[in-house]
């Protein structure tokens, strides 16, 4: 069973920090956002820091995760944005007082590598969600979907896929994150078991031949042969080849799983997108896929 961090309640204090890239502009509509859900907020050394296109060198980086990691008074860890850094410092992070407490940890993009680590190593759910970076371009069903994540309030998605899915139902456990930093971590001590699990992936700013690469390396490795289900969800960006690579990333990816008899469903919101609804690694979920129509439930 994968343990179930505390859900919050009003007056819980948590805590922002910045594993990776610097922010490059204030967040502090969000951190009013965020108190305006009755949180104490407390910000991080590493949220206004810089160093190079870090929020910090590694050593700030780090230290500033591990104190809110290690201090029981704090319920729940949300990274201020992605951008690349988190698998500089995630092998220096300690998480026995963790362990002793676990607490919540949300975000996404290149946070992935933390969630993943997460689920490998602690065996504890997390929450790929939007960061304060994203909250001004968000939706308001993605900020609600994160704080009733937080707050424990059991939710249900539904929505019409552009691209055809295949049907089926399945209930499980549910892992996956952005695709290029799954793929990253794959042979460490960082890396997910996926077997029989619900898999979402989503990326941004790849080329189809990229993402091709990609899914193909997780298909040689047997990552996606005995899933239970595959959420696709938004592969945003994509930057145009010279010469075309002649299939989408929903093309991609249905080629290399249409042997498979899982269901299997596209253009699902979660990712760099405004509407990125948030996703409870390791809670365990019912999928129900018809031609157009999905739904995604928390048991």
């Amino acid at each position: 069973m994968i343990k179930q961090p505390p859900y919050l309640k009003k007056g819980d204090k948590i805590a922002l920090v910045c594993p990776a890239k610097k922010l490059p502009k204030p967040i502090d509509h969000a951190i009013a956002q965020l108190e305006s859900w009755g949180l104490e907020v407390v910000i991080g050394e590493s949220v206004y820091a810089s160093h190079h296109q870090f929020a910090g060198d590694d050593a700030l980086r780090a230290e500033d995760i591990q104190r809110f990691l290690a201090d029981p008074s704090i319920k729940a860890i949300i990274s201020g944005r992605g951008g690349y850094g988190t698998i500089r410092i995630i092998d220096d992070l300690d998480f026995t007082e963790f362990n002793k407490n676990p607490k919540w940890l949300v975000g996404f993009s290149d946070i992935t590598v933390l969630l993943s680590h997460l689920i490998a190593q602690c065996n504890c759910q997390c929450i790929h969600a939007q960061m304060p970076y994203t909250f001004d371009e968000s939706t308001p069903e993605a900020l609600s979907s994160l704080e009733k994540a937080l707050f424990g309030e059991k939710q249900t998605y539904s929505y019409q896929s552009l691209f055809k899915n295949r049907e089926g139902e399945a209930s499980g456990i549910l892992i996956g994150g952005n695709l290029s930093l799954l793929t990253m971590v794959q042979g460490s001590v960082s890396e997910m078991d996926f077997t029989d699990k619900i898999l979402f992936l989503e990326d941004v700013g790849e080329q189809e031949y990229g993402i091709d690469r990609m899914l193909r390396m997780l298909k040689r490795a047997g990552k996606l042969k005995n899933l239970k289900g595959l959420i696709l969800g938004a592969f945003t960006e994509i930057e145009e080849e010279k010469i075309p690579f002649g299939q989408t990333a929903d093309e991609v990816a249905w080629d290399l799983v249409k042997e498979y008899g899982y269901p299997v469903c596209f253009n699902f919101p979660t990712g760099h997108i405004d509407n990125n609804l948030s996703m409870v690694l390791g809670a365990e979920v019912n999928l129900k896929v018809e031609v157009n129509n999905v739904q995604f439930k928390y048991l």
